[in-house]
């Protein structure tokens, strides 16, 4: 018994070793390193950054550049992930890499409710992050550290919730929005597409139309 014991453990390890997804992060910046992190904490393997700056190093803490984003096509069995910050850019890339597996990258320290939460392929959830029931969070997404998604919020594509920034129940968020860090959103409350919600603002009324909006309470500016 003891023996098949120790043979089943063998076996439900090696089926776990390969599992791992084998991921290219698309950026070399301060947020692949952030990405390549998660990657690791979840058990996965960081092949190496796509970037087209050609003045990177060959490795980058350990992890090699492999060349510029079009070499995504050396890597078919490898899964891709997004790391740069700036929406239009992630959404340029995204429609470049056509036929690509997209990978989803969640810190282990992250809180997901397990009631309704829906998260988009590529999209990134920090560590401490919370994104609370029924929430929805669209493709290739940011929620960054500490950031707070409540019940029902629904987030379109290619939106960035940055550090620390607070989401009531009931938010929807249209795509390409930056939520800056510690912004708050109140409940009940639209925010319209391509919008720049500057750092601490704090949003009491919907969003109707594009801009860039600071303050408290949160205003547009020209």
């Amino acid at each position: 018994m003891q023996k098949e014991a120790q043979q089943w453990k063998r076996l439900k390890e090696w089926g776990r070793h390969c599992m791992n997804k084998q991921v290219v992060i698309i950026g070399a910046g301060g947020h692949g390193k952030v990405i390549a992190d998660i990657v690791r904490k979840s058990g996965d393997r960081v092949l190496g950054f796509l970037d087209d700056n050609t003045a990177l190093p060959e490795k980058i803490e350990g992890i090699p550049v492999l060349g510029c984003a079009n070499d995504y096509i050396k890597y078919p069995d490898a899964e891709f992930i997004i790391a740069i910050g700036n929406a239009a850019i992630r959404r340029q890339i995204a429609e470049q890499l056509n036929g690509v597996r997209w990978y989803t990258a969640i810190h282990p320290c992250a809180v997901i409710s397990s009631m309704g939460v829906k998260i988009g392929e590529g999209s990134a959830v920090m560590a401490n992050a919370v994104i609370n029931p029924c929430a929805s969070i669209g493709r290739h997404c940011i929620v960054n550290t500490a950031s707070v998604i409540e019940h029902d919020d629904v987030i379109a594509d290619y939106v960035h919730i940055s550090v620390g920034a607070k989401l009531g129940g009931m938010v929807s968020v249209g795509e390409q929005t930056w939520v800056g860090i510690g912004a708050v959103v109140n409940n009940n409350i639209s925010v319209y597409n391509r919008c720049i919600i500057g750092a601490g603002a704090v949003v009491v009324k919907d969003i109707k139309e594009s801009g860039t909006y600071v303050g408290v309470p949160a205003r547009k500016i020209k």
